[in-house]
């Protein structure tokens, strides 16, 4: 059932994208939509105030025998919780970097579903091997 609504979404994006149909359009799109997720998620940081960040250098001990262990001393260095505003923002930007992702599969006769299917299979068969 997941697969078909992967699919229908990917087809859904075929049929409405008519004005930015050339790869140019699509790649400096999808481009777009990636700042504007940035964008969203610093605004909700310097405008809204909801979350801020707190970053220092990350300190591992000497001692650490096990990628469990170690997971411990790992932090994204974001504070707070986004706001219902905030998120609704960053909810609509990350629809439209997948509207673009889709639209860049169409183009390249790839299956949105299969990279999808792909990357879970890398990360999961090869677990902390897949760090990017």
């Amino acid at each position: 059932m997941k697969d078909l609504i992967c699919d229908e979404f990917q087809n859904v994006v075929g049929d409405l994208l008519i004005r930015h149909s050339s790869i140019l359009d699509i790649l400096s799109k999808l481009a777009e939509s990636s700042s504007r997720v940035n964008r969203a998620v610093v605004k909700s940081i310097t405008d809204c105030g909801c979350l801020s960040i707190q970053a220092q250098k990350v300190q591992f001990p000497e001692n650490v025998e096990s990628f469990d262990e170690l997971r411990q001393f790992l932090d994204s260095h974001l504070r707070g919780e986004i706001c219902p505003n905030c998120e609704e923002v960053v909810f609509s930007e990350l629809g439209k970097m997948l509207f673009y992702s889709a639209a860049l599969c169409n183009t390249l006769n790839i299956s949105l579903y299969d990279v999808f299917i792909k990357e879970y299979k890398e990360a999961s068969t090869l677990g902390i091997f897949n760090m990017t």
